[in-house]
């Protein structure tokens, strides 16, 4: 809202410094301060009226180290995340930019799905909560969504540079800028550690014939919606200690706006030769305001939490990284950049599957770890909670260094 009004202040009375809100990177650090100052200033307020509302963390007793301690503790915190990136958003990014548009969606989707989740475990005493069913559904309606969205909508296209025919490769002029072919929709993506790394997914299904390109949709949907699903229930399962989930996908989601910003930009991917987006720096808006929410829900979550943020944050979190991931065209990056998503994944993954192999095999189920996901293994080797996190923390900021160099290492 106060791009557009600053945006008629410049154009109608030429309002000295207005247009500055035209600079995305100004835009970018405005939403980083507002969304910390939300989340800290009005966070405790949302904490209070938590606790008066006797939203309270029911606890099973697993045997870990300071666990019935943390009974009682404020749950559905995530709502302070979510409220923290929404509205300097609002306030302060282009509304009709259709990524930012798909991450509003998003983050009101998913934080809708991990809410009902929540209040059927708070206020109904049901420690299922939502069935699987109905979260997979909540996932898969938004993988529809954004899927759909990336492979239909206009505005959703690559800028690619011009081919010199003669040699059949880029057409490089000195002390020129590079000249480019006009916007177009694709389904192109990059692929890490790899030269020439612009992958479509319509190849994937050439053997449909030649008309393959326009059933493509059929493929790149399918791998949208798995995205969105593996990336959620990652965050969901990485949410089990304090400060463990926020950290680490602040972590991501900066990493992220640095690959929205590069490649929304046209001459940052011209310096690195990435892929151009068009109208993709405009979600650099979104990531500052929701790195900000994360870290000032820290302020909140770190260990001992004064509040958990529940599937109402874990949740939301994880369908917006991959939602960010996919719109940048990082998503095959995913399991490097967060890998300490995938890694909490796969240790429940591999803990289930040996167990029901062993119980088959040997009469009696056999584990792999002491305890899965993959932090709980640690506390029952009486690591403690703050060191855990910490450990986690650089092991993610170490997985985005490397996802970043990827722009020139391949």
């Amino acid at each position: 809202m106060l791009y557009y009004l600053f945006e008629f202040l410049e154009e109608q009375y030429q309002m000295p410094g207005a247009s500055v809100f035209q600079f995305i990177t100004f835009r970018a650090a405005l939403a980083i301060i507002l969304s910390l100052l939300f989340s800290t200033i009005f966070g405790k307020k949302i904490i209070l009226m938590l606790q008066k509302k006797q939203v309270g963390e029911s606890v099973r007793d697993l045997g870990l180290q300071g666990q019935i301690q943390k009974a009682g503790t404020p749950t559905m915190g995530g709502i302070i995340i979510i409220l923290a990136t929404l509205i300097p958003v609002l306030l302060l990014a282009r509304l009709d930019n259709i990524y930012v548009i798909m991450l509003i969606v998003t983050t009101l989707w998913m934080g809708a799905v991990g809410f009902t989740d929540d209040y059927i475990k708070v206020f109904k005493k049901d420690k299922a909560g939502l069935s699987g069913k109905f979260k997979v559904m909540g996932q898969v309606g938004l993988g529809l969504f954004v899927g759909a969205v990336m492979y239909f909508h206009p505005g959703v296209t690559i800028k690619q540079e011009k081919i010199n025919p003669q040699f059949e490769t880029e057409k490089i002029t000195q002390n020129s800028p590079r000249e480019f072919n006009p916007e177009e929709q694709s389904l192109l993506t990059t692929i890490p550690f790899v030269k020439d790394n612009e992958f479509d997914y319509s190849k994937l299904i050439t053997w449909l014939g030649d008309d393959y390109a326009k059933y493509a949709w059929l493929i790149f949907i399918p791998i949208v919606i798995f995205i969105i699903t593996a990336v959620s229930n990652g965050a969901n399962l990485t949410d089990g200690i304090d400060g463990l989930a926020a950290g680490s996908s602040a972590i991501i989601v900066f990493a992220l706006a640095i690959f929205a910003f590069i490649s929304g930009n046209i001459v940052f991917s011209d310096y690195l030769n990435v892929m151009y987006i068009p109208r993709l720096g405009e979600l650099v808006i979104f990531t500052s305001a929701f790195v900000g929410a994360l870290i000032g829900f820290l302020w909140y979550n770190t260990y001992p939490a004064q509040v958990f943020m529940g599937d109402t944050g874990s949740l939301t979190i994880g369908g917006v990284i991959a939602v960010i991931a996919i719109a940048v065209r990082k998503e095959l990056l995913i399991p490097v950049l967060c890998g300490i998503f995938f890694a909490e994944s796969l240790s429940v993954i591999l803990q289930v599957s040996w167990f029901k192999y062993t119980k088959k095999k040997y009469g009696e189920g056999r584990r792999i770890f002491l305890m899965s996901p993959l932090h709980h293994h640690y506390q029952k080797k009486n690591y403690h909670e703050s060191k855990i996190v910490t450990r986690f923390w650089i092991v993610g900021i170490f997985l985005a260094i490397i996802s970043i160099v990827t722009l020139k290492l391949r």
